[in-house]
């Protein structure tokens, strides 16, 4: 399976974990969007840098082929996933974890 394909599912999977099964719909709240764009700005400097000096190389056969800063686009999809993903662990842990109200 190619790196393309792999990251497709992966935002399918995140989106679906995060709406039809946690319930937590963090990628529906404007705060998720802010964040993820401080995240995406620091993914991008480090993905660059990576790729651009071929510390990370990626077979041309496995991705579409557009970049942003060197690094393929799928590395872009695979890591929203992965921000969805522990974002909605978090928000669903949280919800669950927060100590009972105590009566007096």
């Amino acid at each position: 399976m190619s790196y393309t394909a792999v990251s497709v599912v992966a935002v399918v999977a995140a989106l679906g974990l995060d709406v039809l099964v946690l319930r937590t719909r963090v990628v529906t709240r404007r705060v998720f969007w802010t964040s993820y764009a401080i995240v995406i700005f620091f993914q991008l400097l480090t993905n660059g840098w990576l790729t651009g000096r071929d510390i990370v190389t990626y077979a041309e056969t496995a991705i579409l082929g557009p970049r942003m800063v060197f690094a393929p686009v799928e590395d872009l999809l695979f890591g929203f996933s992965l921000v969805v993903q522990t974002t909605a662990w978090w928000v669903w842990w949280g919800r669950r974890l927060r100590p009972s109200r105590v009566e007096p």
